[in-house]
């Protein structure tokens, strides 16, 4: 993180990847906050995650690591996801 920027949220202790967010960046990391704890929480990898829901892991990476900021539509697959993992993934293999 660049020296000087003010930080809106530090890194939660109790999540290994997790990190600091300026408030410039506070909703991108909002966001991958988001889908890397639905991730986890369905205890897939980014690979797995990645082919069971038909995201590219390259997009899936760079989403959880704040280096893209994802769309919307994305943010409300993510939610469908961690609603309804089994159906996600059942509709879309």
């Amino acid at each position: 993180m660049e020296k000087n920027v003010p930080i809106e949220i530090t890194a939660d202790p109790m999540d290994d990847e997790d990190f600091d967010v300026s408030v410039e960046a506070l909703d991108r990391a909002q966001r991958s906050r988001l889908i890397r704890r639905t991730r986890t929480a369905l205890g897939l990898s980014q690979t797995e995650f990645a082919s069971r829901f038909r995201v590219p892991v390259g997009t899936l990476r760079d989403w959880e690591q704040a280096r893209a900021t994802p769309p919307d539509f994305a943010i409300a697959y993510v939610r469908v996801i961690r609603e309804h993992p089994d159906l996600v993934a059942k509709v879309v293999a």
